[in-house]
């Protein structure tokens, strides 16, 4: 079985993008040292295709060739909350519109080619220099859940959970910046990540 995962820094993780075997240092490197184990007669390759600042439409622009021509059985994706971070630090609008109309299509494009959706929500922190963004990222977040929800064939909620165990757990212990997650916070997107995968493993 063949998955690809798909998606901005928090998939890339210092992968080496000349070694199409590496799998960077985060979530995806955790998850395949956990799912390998567990099916030691299964052939599973795991490709992390992962650049670190994409946006959706970055994804888009580049689903052909890094994901369909793969002929994967299944893709794990995590992205959007460049689309907010940009905004605040590089001034570029999000048009809420086209976003979703991207999104759309990037999801569309892989169903049609037969692939297994797999998409990891993505989250947001509350880092003091973080806060000011939420309310625009909620906006983000109700239109990921509307098109995730009716285009994917498993969705983790991982904002929901995150933002859950800062109201009793220091923030810092899952992100230091809100966006970035630590060891630990890698481990817990890639355990829950791992449940939603093996209901798909052929």
């Amino acid at each position: 079985m063949k998955i690809v995962f798909f998606g901005d820094s928090i998939t890339d993780c210092g992968r080496d993008r000349a070694d199409e075997k590496s799998l960077g240092i985060g979530y995806v490197k955790i998850l395949a040292d956990k799912l390998r184990p567990i099916y030691p007669d299964m052939d599973i390759e795991l490709i992390n295709k992962g650049v670190s600042g994409d946006e959706v439409s970055d994804l888009l622009a580049r689903v052909d060739t890094d994901v369909i021509a793969q002929k994967p059985d299944a893709v794990v994706m995590m992205i959007g909350i460049n689309n907010t971070i940009h905004k605040f630090k590089n001034g570029k609008e999000l048009d809420l519109v086209q976003f979703e109309k991207d999104l759309t299509e990037l999801l569309t494009r892989l169903k049609n080619a037969g692939i297994v959706v797999i998409f990891l929500e993505p989250f947001l922190l509350p880092a003091p220099d973080k806060l000011r963004m939420r309310k625009l990222f909620n906006k983000e977040l109700e239109i990921i859940n509307k098109v995730t929800l009716k285009l994917c064939d498993e969705v983790v909620a991982y904002d929901e959970m995150f933002v859950g165990l800062a109201q009793s757990i220091p923030y810092t212990e899952y992100s230091l910046d809100g966006v970035h997650p630590t060891h630990r916070g890698s481990r817990l997107i890639a355990d829950t990540a791992i449940k939603a995968i093996r209901k798909h493993l052929l």
